[in-house]
């Protein structure tokens, strides 16, 4: 089937393409109602079919004769440990702890979190809340106390599943302490925590509250898979929101696997039996969708990976974990490769090891600049798919569909709109805009299955949030065009576009022609005030390792690239050698800080920050060059 016969069926006549879909899971009772409304007025998908999204990704493929079948690779190099769990251990290790929970109270509709490391036993605890119909909200390990516990009051959970630690290269972080307090913090307090001891740290437990997950397992017995509606909650995700109280993103069940087991063959173009790598974490979507549920229900082999793409132990470890383990499509973000290609600028780590497995490599949680779009290619000989998906979504609104028509790629765009996203190019009064020209990204409703229905505990929220400002629409908060054929490029959230002289401008843009100079790592370029021309782009930049360009000499030349390709239009004038930009976990460069600290406005320190001290270091280069606004 070509690209667009899949897309227009999926458009004009949704409820029979994704009817088909579901088909090929199975379900305890298939949906008569494929798309209804709920009494929010929102679309929802399969509101009467009955399931179980544990037992579709383990059980089944059991039941089918495939037990035997790698489920899930674990590898670490912070503890020298691989690992290697069947469907059918797998399986058995979920039901059992299941039983744990079922001892301690928790059945349907009950909210379990999950404060972990990137270990097998944070998916075994997502797989067994799901299998007892209960809600599981997974929290970046690692978490300060007070993030914790807003999390915490805000999803109510009967139980707390969490590890005496993580490790971040060669540090070990107690997680215990963090957990605690947090509980201490809470209003909300669960009824039990069940805790597992690693070796590289043992937790203090408080008696009658506290349990250890070994010794809790052999008080259990197995747990079979409760039955679920589709629309029941499978999780709650939280995501940052503009108010810094963070938003709880809700997913469904049935949407949910609907859409990431037809992602798996349609967009990834894997098979079951395949290796399939999202070197990502679970506390965020993209290991919920593809480290934990997508291969598992497509029947793949799922890597589970602690450590980091440098430093675990050097810039070769992302393809020594492909070769080792024959991985046939690894998934991570730019920030990823922008690190390693800083420590090894010509590749050469990637000849040592054979990666004829590897077909193809997918990067999205940020844009991907085309710099680093070359260098993937050039360097691996494998095609680099940008795809561009939300925390909201689930899976990708655009990717280039490899399993069904991979089409010619375009640097800088995420390819077409994935079936179900009738994706528009809107201006600021909702009117949709010709090819070239940028504007808001917004998605007409309805959207595809797995997206979200609510905001949990807060549909104005949600409604507010995503729903008002273009009604009839999902407003994605990102802005962007559409070229000629249809190729859709985000260049940014809408708060990223600087309006210069009256010249609406993307900083995405000129990021993508500054990262493209030799001596560039990476970048960021943000817009700062300016009294005569309301906002002046200026770029931060990271040197690659050996470079000895002076600050004088780099900014002139980056200027000029800039002027060529823009225009003096742009009004880029300076550039900054930083040593370190402001970063989330997650590896996205934090812009609005950076934006806030130059317009000299009060800002806080966002709890996902993966090192505070860059920023003191941002404000001292800042103050250093003149750039911080009078308060």
């Amino acid at each position: 089937m070509s690209y667009q016969s899949e897309y227009i069926a999926s458009i004009d006549t949704p409820e029979a393409f994704w009817a088909s879909k579901a088909a090929a899971l199975p379900w305890y009772k298939p949906a008569t109602q494929v798309l209804s409304k709920d009494e929010n007025g929102i679309d929802r998908w399969f509101a009467d079919g009955e399931m179980n999204t544990s037992y579709m990704a383990l059980d089944a493929h059991v039941e089918a004769g495939n037990g035997g079948r790698t489920a899930l690779i674990y590898d670490s190099p912070v503890t020298g440990q691989q690992q290697k769990y069947s469907y059918a251990e797998m399986r058995d290790w979920v039901a059992q702890f299941a039983g744990v929970l079922q001892n301690h109270g928790v059945e349907k509709g009950d909210r379990v979190v999950i404060y972990m490391p990137m270990i097998p036993e944070a998916a075994v605890a997502m797989l067994a809340v799901a299998r007892l119909g209960a809600v599981h909200s997974v929290v970046f390990g690692g978490f300060a106390p007070n993030e914790l516990a807003v999390r915490i009051d805000d999803a109510t959970p009967k139980v707390i599943v969490s590890a005496s630690c993580g490790i971040e290269v060669a540090k070990v972080i107690e997680y215990k302490p963090m957990l605690d307090k947090a509980i201490e913090f809470a209003n909300h307090k669960p009824s039990a925590t069940i805790v597992l001891q690693r070796p590289q740290a043992n937790a203090s437990m408080i008696a009658g509250r506290d349990f250890d997950w070994l010794e809790e397992m052999t008080k259990a017995s197995a747990a079979d898979p409760v039955s679920v509606k589709g629309t029941d909650p499978l999780y709650i995700l939280y995501t940052s929101g503009t108010t810094g109280k963070p938003k709880g993103v809700v997913r469904d069940n049935g949407g949910h696997a609907t859409a990431l087991n037809y992602s798996m063959k349609a967009i990834y173009n894997v098979e079951a039996g395949d290796v399939f790598w999202a070197a990502s974490d679970v506390g965020w979507v993209v290991g919920h969708s593809y480290i934990v549920y997508g291969p598992l229900l497509a029947g793949c082999t799922t890597v589970m990976y602690e450590g980091k793409p440098v430093k675990t132990p050097d810039a070769g470890a992302f393809w020594r974990v492909c070769a080792e383990h024959q991985v046939s499509v690894l998934f991570a973000a730019p920030t990823a490769f922008r690190a390693i290609k800083k420590e090894d600028p010509e590749g050469q780590e990637i000849g040592q090891y054979d990666l004829s497995k590897l077909h193809t490599i997918f990067m999205a949680g940020e844009r991907l600049d085309p710099p680093t779009y070359y260098w993937a290619v050039e360097k691996t000989k494998k095609p680099v798919v940008d795809h561009w998906w939300q925390t909201e979504t689930g899976w990708a609104i655009c990717g280039n569909l490899m399993g069904v028509e991979p089409m010619p790629p375009k640097p800088g765009s995420a390819t077409l709109p994935s079936p179900g996203f009738d994706v528009r190019v809107l201006d600021d009064s909702g009117n949709e805009l010709p090819p070239g020209q940028q504007g808001n990204i917004a998605v007409k409703l309805p959207m595809p299955p797995s997206c979200l229905p609510t905001v949990w505990g807060d549909f104005n929220r949600f409604q507010e949030g995503y729903l008002s400002e273009f009604p009839g629409y999902y407003c994605s908060g990102d802005g962007g065009y559409k070229d000629d054929d249809g190729y859709v490029f985000i260049m940014g959230r809408t708060d990223d576009v600087i309006n210069v002289a009256g010249h609406r401008l993307s900083t995405g843009e000129m990021e993508e022609i500054v990262a493209d100079h030799p001596a560039v790592a990476e970048c960021a370029v943000i817009g700062i005030h300016d009294e005569l021309k309301g906002q002046e782009p200026i770029g931060l930049v990271l040197l690659k390792d050996g470079s000895d360009i002076d600050q004088e000499t780099l900014q002139a030349e980056l200027v000029a690239m800039v002027r060529r390709d823009i225009g003096a239009i742009a009004c880029f004038k300076r550039a900054l050698i930083a040593q370190r930009l402001p970063k989330t976990r997650s590896g996205k460069i934090l812009r609005k800080l950076l934006r806030q600290i130059a317009d000299g406005k009060d800002y806080s320190i966002p709890s996902t920050i993966d090192d505070p001290a860059s920023i003191t270091e941002i404000e001292a280069l800042m103050t250093e060059h003149g750039m911080i606004q009078a308060k």
